[in-house]
C-alpha cells in the first residue's frame, strides 16, 4: 500500500473494526493488525446498544440486521425506585438494544471485510516511530517474523493495555473504581422476570443479561470480599453473590465461563501525538454502569474516520484532525463522570451517600429537564460538539433520522458522505457526488443544513443563496 495515502489500526475490537470499514469504504487503504488469532470471541463484556450508535450503525446499513437478532427494552431502572423511560427518545431507536458485544463485531467485521480492510492476525506491534511524513510501526507476526510497516498514521483501538499509548508515551492516569467483580456465563433454571436485572443491597451488587444462546452474563461485586483478580472463583461464590443483590440466584447452573476482573477509571490526557491518535479502551475505560463503554468506543471512531478520510484524501487540511480531540474528549471525561456515578449511588452505604442518592432520585423523577439531560448522556443523543464564534445555533448538534424528499438522513449519509440539506433545488458542482448528497426536506422547513458524514451539524443557514451554499460545501467536503 502507498504509506502516504494509508491508515494503520491497531486492535479488532468494536471501534477498530467500525473505524477500518470506514475508511476502507471511503477508499482509503487500511491495515488492521490484531495480536489474538482470528476469533470473534463468545465472552462479551458489552451487551448494550444505546441510541446514538444505533445511528451511527444505521448511517452503516448495519442497525436493522442488529436489531432482528437483539432485544429491545424501552425503559431503564435506576437505583430501585427510578424509571427512565426511553420511548420517547427522539430518536428512530428509541430503546436501548440489549445484544452480545460479539454480535455487533461480527457485523462490523464483514463489512470491513467487504470493503478490502488488510487484517494481520497474531501480529503484534513492537515499536513505533513517527516523522513529519508518516508513522513507521515495527511488528512481530505469526511465528515470530519481525516486519515493518509503514502508514500515514496509525490508530491505537487495542484496548486497556495499548501498546499504541505506550509507544507514544502517553500516561494512563486514574484508578481501580471496584475491584474483585466476578463475571460468569451460566444458564438459569429460573427466567428473570425482566430482560435486564440488576439491584444493588448493602455490600452486594449483580447483573445478569442474556446472550440469546441459553446463557446468561452475571457481573457481580461484594464490597466485603476484596480479592486479587488471581484468586480462584467457583459457581458457589457467583450464586452467593447474586443472592445477596438480587435475593435468588435464578437457579445458576453449567457455568461456560468464570472470571474476576477489576473496573478502573482513566482517560489519556490526549487522543492525538502527532500522526497516532487513540479511540475506545485506548484512550478511556470506566465502569460498565450505564452500558457506555463499547457505545462511546464507537462513537470515537466515527468522529475520526471521516476525518482522517478526507485529510488523507486530499480534500481537507490535516488541521481538522485536531477536531477530534477538541469533540470526543470531553465527552469521554463526561463519560466517567456519568458511569462512575452510577456505581457509587448504586452501592451507597452511609446515611449521607443513601440521603443523596434519594434526593437525586427525587429530582429526576420529577424535573423532565434534568431528566432528559441525564437521558441524553446515557444514550449519547444529548451531546453537541463546540462551535466557531458566530457560528449557526444548529452548528455541531446531532441530527435525528429526519424525513427527506429521498428518504432518510441516515441513509443519505450511507458510504461516509456529507449531506446538504435545502428548502429548495440545489444543483452543486458535479465533482463531489462521492462525498456529498443532496437532499431536500421533505417538510416545509427553510432551514439549509450541511450534515458530517458522523451525523452532527457541520454548517447551517436560515437563508442562503447558492454563493453562500458553494462556499460552505468547499469549505467542508472540500
Amino acid at each position: 500500500m502507498k504509506a502516504q495515502h494509508s491508515v494503520i489500526v491497531v486492535g479488532s475490537g468494536p471501534a477498530g473494526l467500525l473505524l477500518a470499514g470506514d475508511l476502507a469504504t471511503a477508499g482509503v487503504p487500511v491495515t488492521l493488525l490484531e495480536k489474538r488469532p482470528h476469533r470473534i470471541s463468545n465472552l462479551s463484556r458489552a451487551f448494550v446498544l444505546h441510541a446514538r450508535t444505533l445511528e451511527q450503525l444505521d448511517a452503516r446499513g448495519l442497525a436493522d440486521g442488529l436489531e432482528a437478532i437483539g432485544r429491545p427494552l424501552d425503559s431503564l431502572r435506576l437505583f430501585g425506585r427510578l424509571t427512565i423511560e426511553l420511548s420517547t427518545l427522539p430518536s428512530r431507536f428509541n430503546h436501548l438494544l440489549v445484544i452480545p458485544q460479539y454480535e455487533v463485531e461480527k457485523a462490523l467485521e464483514r463489512r470491513a471485510v467487504e470493503a478490502g480492510v488488510d487484517f494481520r492476525h497474531e501480529t503484534e506491534l513492537t515499536g513505533l516511530a513517527q516523522d513529519a511524513d508518516g508513522v513507521t510501526v515495527e511488528v512481530r507476526g505469526p511465528g515470530g517474523a519481525a516486519d515493518s510497516l509503514r502508514a500515514a498514521y496509525v490508530v491505537g483501538t487495542d484496548g486497556m493495555r495499548s501498546a499504541v499509548r505506550d509507544a507514544i508515551g502517553l500516561p494512563f492516569p486514574g484508578r481501580s473504581a471496584i475491584r474483585s467483580v466476578v463475571l460468569a456465563d451460566v444458564r438459569l433454571a429460573e427466567e428473570p422476570e425482566n430482560l435486564l436485572t440488576v439491584n444493588a443491597v448493602g455490600d452486594a451488587f449483580a447483573f445478569l443479561a442474556p446472550f440469546g444462546d441459553g446463557y446468561h452474563r452475571v457481573i457481580a461485586w461484594n464490597r466485603a470480599r476484596n480479592v486479587p483478580d488471581s484468586e480462584p472463583l467457583d459457581l458457589d461464590e457467583v450464586k452467593e453473590v447474586t443472592r445477596l443483590a438480587l435475593g435468588r440466584d435464578y437457579g445458576m447452573h453449567d457455568a461456560r465461563w468464570m472470571s474476576r476482573f477489576h473496573s478502573d477509571e482513566r482517560q489519556a490526557p490526549a487522543y492525538r501525538v502527532g500522526r497516532v491518535f487513540l479511540a475506545g479502551d485506548a484512550a478511556h475505560v470506566h465502569t460498565p454502569a450505564g452500558g457506555q463503554g463499547m457505545n462511546t468506543g464507537l462513537q470515537d471512531a466515527a468522529n475520526l474516520s471521516w476525518k482522517l478520510a478526507a485529510v488523507v484524501q486530499g480534500h481537507s487540511d490535516a488541521a481538522l484532525l485536531d477536531s477530534y480531540q477538541a469533540e470526543r474528549h470531553p465527552v469521554g471525561e463526561a463519560v466517567l463522570r456519568s458511569s462512575g456515578g452510577i456505581v457509587r449511588l448504586a452501592m451507597a452505604k452511609r446515611p449521607w451517600e443513601l440521603g443523596l442518592r434519594a434526593a437525586l432520585t427525587a429530582f429526576l423523577d420529577t424535573v423532565a429537564p434534568a431528566r432528559r439531560r441525564a437521558v441524553g448522556q446515557i444514550t449519547g443523543i444529548g451531546y453537541r460538539y463546540p462551535a466557531p464564534r458566530g457560528a449557526h445555533r444548529l452548528t455541531g448538534t446531532r441530527v435525528p433520522d429526519v424525513a427527506l424528499k429521498g428518504g432518510r438522513l441516515y441513509e443519505a449519509l450511507r458510504g461516509g458522505r456529507f449531506v446538504l440539506i435545502t428548502p429548495e433545488a440545489y444543483k452543486g458542482r458535479g465533482a463531489r457526488k462521492d462525498r456529498l448528497a443532496v437532499e431536500r426536506w421533505a417538510s416545509d422547513r427553510r432551514t439549509t443544513v450541511l450534515v458530517r458524514p458522523d451525523g452532527y451539524v457541520a454548517w447551517a443557514a436560515d437563508s442562503a443563496d447558492a454563493g453562500r451554499i458553494e462556499e460552505a460545501v468547499a469549505r467542508y467536503v472540500g
